[in-house]
Parts: structure tokens; sequence; C-alpha cells
């Protein structure tokens, strides 16, 4: 449900945007305000599960987040959309770190835990490929809203299946919990966020890109102070050191990057530019659901045999051929070349993500396993945020700067019909190539960077070079 929400929207904001009359700026944070919040704040409440015990954090943020579905599926207005997707942030930053705590509570064996974590990521994976059919799937038979309301049967089932099965509650009241930390981290996300976006728009303001940047420096300067005056920190910067703690960072938000971007701007592309309806936009690209399910899967399960090379810096490989094949299909106007694209981007990123959370936690000391574990779910969701305030602010300048002169002032209404209709097209086509031609050369950068991170292959998260 939390990697669904992610995407969702990815498919249903044309229909949204138009019934809401939402902007371009609204457009970018009626998707960004979620992944934003949930960034922001997963270091902190990692950090109060541990106070107040994983099982209730869990069920307090399943409360929250069906609660906000419920708000956002009747919104009035753009604004008040973006603001209950700010609370959907909040309540999965409450109950996403208790998900992986609980399997750490519940699994001891390392090879079952590794297998858990395994599922648990290919869960993550599916449900953030599989958003955009999803949401096309509910538009042909329902109102825009039902792209939220469908959360709220899941958490209802979801707070029955934590009362019969989850193991119980354990609180540690001496646990020091702070909040003025997932405050300053909010803030500096925020101004990276709104730093990319302004940057990337052709109408920008240099006052708002400086002031920014300055929010995004502030908030990092405040968020190191305060960790250094803290006794129990957030965030230690010395496991930074730990080379198979960097190439499970990278993996885990590098494949998130790579995956979110290109589904972003696919689905967008094959409705505005193509005219597919938003079901068959979300076919189409949950091809990468169907084929990141097999490897992330398998992957957990298998790291003892075959070691985090092949899986990640050869996940990132394959994602690099589908990213590029994704870009050739723009330009041979192929639908099955997309497809094949979508094929190897979704087996190599279900592969990358099914061992970086083993590379991530079991690369640190026990006593620092919930502080791993919150850096390893802000990286997920920081390579999300990243990735939508990259493609989401690109495209749309490509697409304006491709424009013919007489189309300019039209905007992206030049892609509703029309007489430059074909021309809009080709121009969001050409866009979008160029895009995609991005994200390849970032997911071949991944692809050397993981290749040093885990040389000498090894197999298990606690190898004892990994501080070298």
């Amino acid at each position: 449900m939390i990697g669904l929400d992610n995407s969702i929207l990815f498919t249903a904001l044309p229909t949204l945007t138009e019934e809401l009359h939402a902007g371009e700026t609204q457009q970018l944070w009626i998707i960004n305000a979620y992944p934003l919040v949930l960034a922001g704040l997963l270091l902190g409440t990692g950090t109060l599960g541990d106070k107040i015990g994983h099982r209730r954090m869990f069920t307090t943020g399943l409360v929250i987040f069906g609660v906000a579905s419920l708000a956002a599926a009747f919104s009035p207005t753009p604004a008040f959309l973006i603001g209950a997707r700010a609370v959907l942030g909040l309540g999965a930053a409450v109950m996403m770190p208790a998900t992986l705590a609980l399997i750490r509570l519940t699994f001891t064996n390392e090879q079952e835990r590794n297998t858990a974590i395994g599922i648990w990521g290919s869960v993550a994976v599916v449900g953030a490929a599989a958003g955009p059919v999803v949401g096309g799937a509910l538009l042909e038979m329902w109102w825009w809203g039902s792209v939220f309301l469908i959360n709220v049967p899941i958490v209802v089932i979801a707070l029955i299946a934590t009362a019969l099965l989850a193991p119980p509650n354990m609180p540690n009241p001496t646990k020091h919990w702070d909040f003025s930390s997932s405050v300053y981290a909010l803030i500096a996300l925020a101004g990276l966020t709104l730093t990319i976006k302004e940057i990337a728009n052709p109408n920008r303001s240099w006052v708002l890109v400086a002031a920014a940047f300055f929010a995004c420096i502030i908030g990092g300067f405040l968020f190191v102070r305060r960790q250094n005056k803290l006794e129990e920190p957030l965030l230690t910067f010395d496991i930074f050191r730990n080379r198979l703690f960097i190439g499970g960072v990278i993996a885990a938000s590098g494949a998130m990057f790579i995956m979110a971007g290109l589904e972003m701007i696919t689905a967008q592309k094959l409705q505005l530019a193509d005219d597919f309806s938003p079901f068959h936009a979300g076919v189409i690209v949950a091809v990468a659901a169907i084929a990141a399910l097999p490897t992330s899967a398998l992957g957990g399960a298998n790291l003892h045999r075959i070691g985090f090379i092949p899986l990640i810096s050869g996940g990132f490989l394959l994602s690099t051929l589908g990213t590029v094949l994704a870009m050739w299909s723009a330009h041979a106007d192929s639908v099955a070349v997309l497809i094949t694209g979508l094929i190897f981007l979704g087996a190599g990123a279900g592969a990358t993500m099914s061992v970086s959370s083993i590379a991530i936690i079991g690369s640190v000391p026990m006593h620092r396993s919930g502080m791993a574990a919150g850096v390893e779910e802000v990286s997920y969701e920081f390579g999300t945020l990243l990735s939508v305030a990259f493609v989401g602010s690109l495209t749309p300048a490509l697409y304006l700067s491709n424009l013919p002169a007489n189309l300019k002032h039209m905007g992206t209404e030049a892609l509703h019909g029309g007489l430059g209709h074909a021309d809009a097209s080709t121009a969001y086509a050409s866009a979008y190539g160029t895009t995609v031609g991005c994200v390849a050369v970032f997911a071949f950068i991944f692809t050397l960077a993981t290749l040093w991170c885990f040389r000498g292959n090894p197999k298990s998260g606690g190898n004892g070079g990994a501080d070298e």
C-alpha cells in the first residue's frame, strides 16, 4: 500500500488535473507531498518506534493512512489534495519502519530473515510498479478519488491481521526520541526538492531557487549540528565509511530513482502523446511489475550463493539496457520496444532492491540496526522523491522548448486535441526520449558505483572487509 501510493497517481494525474484544474506546479506537489513528508520523517519515526513499540506504531500509522485516504478521495481543491497527500506521507512514515522492525523481531535465523526481507522488498517493488495499472483500472470504472479510496479496505484488513498475527508490542520507555531532527531533515529535503523543480522550470524565479537552496543548506546544517549534540543521534555519519553500507544506499535510492522516474513519464507519455486510455497505459507500465516479481523474490534467498555484484550491479546493468530501449522506443514509435525495455527495467530493479536492504542492515553493528533501517527506508523514498522532481520538471521544460512557436502559448493544453495535437505529441515524445536518456546515464553510473562498493563480491552483509 505504501509503495502503491507512490506511483498510483502516474496514470491518474492527467484525469485528476483536468477535474481539479491543477496547474503544473500543483501537479508536481500532489505527487511529491507524499514521498517528501515520508522521507523527511522516517529517521525520527523509526526511533519513536523503539520507544513506544513497533506494533503500536504500525497500527497508529495504519489509522492515519486510512483517514488521510478518505480525505484525499473527496478533496475539493488541489491545495486540499496536496495537504491530504502530506498526511498520507505522515501515516506511511509512522508505519513503514515498523514493518521492517517486526520482521527482524520475528525471524532470528539469518537466512530466513534474508528471505523475509527479500519478500518484503518484492512486495514494495510490486506495489510501486503496479500503481499505474491499478490507477488506470480504477479510472476506467470510477472517479479519480477511487485511487485513494482503495486504501481504506486494505487498512481495515491490515488492522485485523495485526491484531491476530503480529508479535506483542515491546516498548522501551527509556529510549530517547528527538522530534527536532526530523523537522530539520524535512526542511533540508523540501529545500532540495524545490531547488531541483525550480531550476528545471523554464519560467524559473532565481529568488525562489536561492531561497530553496538556502533552506536546504540551513536544514542540513541544523540536522548535523543536532546529531552531534545528542547522546542517541538519529544518524551518525561514521556508518557511511562502510562501503557495503554505501553500496546498499546507492542500490536502494538508485533503483527507485530509475523505476519511479521511468514509470511516471512513460505512463503520462502514453496518455498525452499516444492517446492511450489510463487503463491501457497502466497495463503497459505494469510489465515492469511482472518482471520485478521473480527477481526480487528470489534475490534475498540466493544471496549466500551468488553474492551482491550479480544481483545489484547486474540489476543496474539490466536497468540501463531497459532505459536505453525505452528511449529508442520514442524515436522508433514502437510499443513492442518499450515493453521489452520495461521488462529489462523491472527485472533489474527487482534484483537490485531484493538485497539492498540486506547490504544496509547487515553491514552495521546490531546496536545500530534501527538507525540503518531508517537510512534504508529514507533511501527508497529519497530516490523516488528526486526522480519525480527531476523527470517531472525536465520533461515539461524540454516539451515546451520543442513546441512550435505558434503552440508555445498553449503549453500542455496543445496535447488535449485540436489542430496542434500532432505537433505537440511529437514534441512530447522527443522530450520523453531525452529525459529517459538522462535516466539511462544515471543507471550506468549506479552500475559502476556499486561494482566498486561490492568489489570482492561478498555474499553477506556482515562481510569482514566492509570497513575498507
